[in-house]
């Protein structure tokens, strides 16, 4: 990744990041990752419709999706494949957890290179670590990308093993939802489960799209309650995010997962969404 130029604050590349700034201080804002294309964002629309509504779940007035495409277009050349960050925050604000009557929302635009995933994902399925670290019950932040993610941040610091990909986070009622980076599926014959994150929990957008692919892959989606107990049953597991699409599941902690080819799928339908 090119050092010059690799972030837009509020369109400039010169502007800094105040320290009274509420995403700052707080966590107090959201953001998206997603995958650009020579240049372009992609699944753009779906990803600003999450962004705006979950500024106004926290009661953020989120820039417009005009504003957001010209930072891009500013930030990444045409012919680059990269990965974008978009943070919204609430802006600048004095001392103290009151928001101001009136802000001036943040928007920080943010360049990092693509990663590169070994083919053994692809070929061979990945491994998850059952991370001890569990997720609180908040409704009122359930299903947001919002700034605070500290609970993310202690998961990932559970191993350094390159064998493991990912970490299962679970709740206090030992209820799977989601892994540090990214969202679950469990197939029981022909019935595929997400977890419900009515609780906590990320709502991603390729989540929302495998659900929205029901009918090709001949399967009944349900978000429900998911304990891990039940997890390891399953004859196929699944995660899933905006950067590597979806990787079958071969491992979590000590049970093993027969190889399958529902992430293989998943793949070719997001590839022409």
């Amino acid at each position: 990744m090119s050092q010059a130029h690799s972030y837009l604050i509020n369109g400039s590349f010169n502007q800094a990041i105040s320290p009274f700034d509420r995403g700052f201080a707080y966590g107090d804002g959201v953001f998206r990752t997603l995958k650009m294309i020579n240049g372009q964002p992609q699944h753009w629309p779906q990803h600003y419709q999450k962004l705006v509504a979950d500024c106004a779940a926290i009661s953020i007035v989120c820039p417009s999706a005009d504003l957001l495409i010209s930072d891009l277009a500013q930030l990444f050349k045409p012919v680059e494949t990269a990965v974008a960050k978009i943070i919204i925050t609430r802006g600048e604000g004095e001392r103290g957890y009151a928001a101001p009557a009136v802000t001036m929302p943040l928007r920080a635009v943010i360049k990092s290179n693509l990663p590169q995933y070994p083919e053994t994902n692809y070929t061979n399925g990945v491994e998850l670590l059952i991370c001890e670290t569990r997720l609180n019950a908040q409704p009122k932040l359930a299903g947001i990308k919002h700034l605070n993610r500290l609970e993310n941040v202690l998961a990932r610091m559970e191993w350094n093993n390159e064998a493991i990909f990912d970490g299962l986070m679970l709740d206090a009622k030992d209820n799977v939802i989601e892994c540090t980076m990214g969202n679950i599926f469990a197939q029981f014959g022909d019935i595929l489960i997400t977890p419900d994150l009515s609780e906590c929990g990320v709502a991603g957008i390729t989540r929302q799209q495998i659900i929205n692919h029901a009918a090709p892959l001949n399967k009944t989606i349900k978000p429900a309650q998911l304990s891990l107990s039940q997890l390891v049953k399953a004859e196929e597991v699944i995660v899933c995010n905006s950067l590597y699409g979806a990787f079958q599941v071969s491992k979590i902690g000590t049970n093993i997962f027969l190889p399958g080819n529902l992430a293989k799928k998943i793949r070719e339908l997001l590839a022409h969404d």
